[in-house]
């Protein structure tokens, strides 16, 4: 089963839908409307609805006007008829996911709402920006990485964030890199005299040095894969936390 988070007129979805037909079955539900920064969003006070765009041998296409975690719901609860996906992918998306941006991505939302169903998932993300970049040159990460979970499966509740750089020069496991957007809003006036805030930021790592993180491992040239987790518990601290609280 494939999703993302910008909808079947960008080329990452495509080109992810194309990979993934050489290993099986696929079916492909994205949403409607571009739903970038919608993290595990869900829809819960309006009805959604399921467009099937596309039915062939091995192929079926729905979109649905929700979030990427909308799309994984419906799908493993009423589009797949009771099937189970051996494997989840979410992307290609058209920009990185790394570092504290794995908090907000919907691309991140679709894998985790799929490691909470205890099934193996994968998230791809890569540079380009535009919608119709061309993503032909990362099919053989996507490739290796596909093979290998298909092989081996996943701890369970964990999932996968690759971000890959063009023309990488091997694959790195890293941590994702800790760090805070700084300077998020530029304040205009419109032409009413109206104040608005304008989404701009900078991200600032709070370790830029450290070399084991996805953000730096990207920018030297590694794609960078870092397993991420569903159980936001920190369980290092479950002692120290009761013994403040007696």
């Amino acid at each position: 089963m494939i999703s993302n988070d910008d909808g079947f007129s960008f080329n990452g979805i495509k080109t992810l839908i194309k990979v993934a037909r050489k290993y099986g079955d696929v079916v492909a539900v994205a949403p409607a409307m571009q739903q970038s920064g919608k993290g595990c969003s869900t829809t819960f006070f309006d009805p959604l609805r399921a467009l099937k765009l596309k039915e062939e041998d091995g192929y079926t296409e729905y979109q649905v006007p929700g979030t990427p975690t909308d799309c994984v719901k419906l799908a493993l609860d009423q589009l797949l008829g009771g099937r189970k996906p051996d494997l989840v992918l979410s992307g290609i998306n058209h920009g990185y996911n790394y570092g504290i941006c794995t908090l907000y991505s919907g691309t991140m939302g679709v894998v985790f709402e799929a490691a909470v169903h205890h099934l193996p998932a994968v998230a791809f993300s890569a540079e380009p920006f535009a919608p119709e970049s061309d993503f032909n040159t990362y099919e053989p990460w996507i490739e290796k990485v596909i093979e290998r979970v298909l092989e081996s499966g996943l701890p369970d509740g964990i999932c996968l964030n690759v971000n890959m750089p063009e023309n990488a020069k091997g694959m790195k496991v890293v941590r994702t890199a800790m760090g805070r957007w700084v300077k998020e809003f530029e304040h205009r006036m419109d032409p009413r005299g109206f104040d608005y805030y304008w989404v701009t930021g900078e991200y600032r790592l709070d370790n830029p040095d450290d070399a084991e993180t996805d953000v730096r491992a990207v920018e030297d040239g590694w794609v960078a894969v870092t397993p991420c987790r569903v159980d936001p518990t920190g369980h290092g601290v479950l002692d120290q936390i009761s013994a403040l609280l007696k």
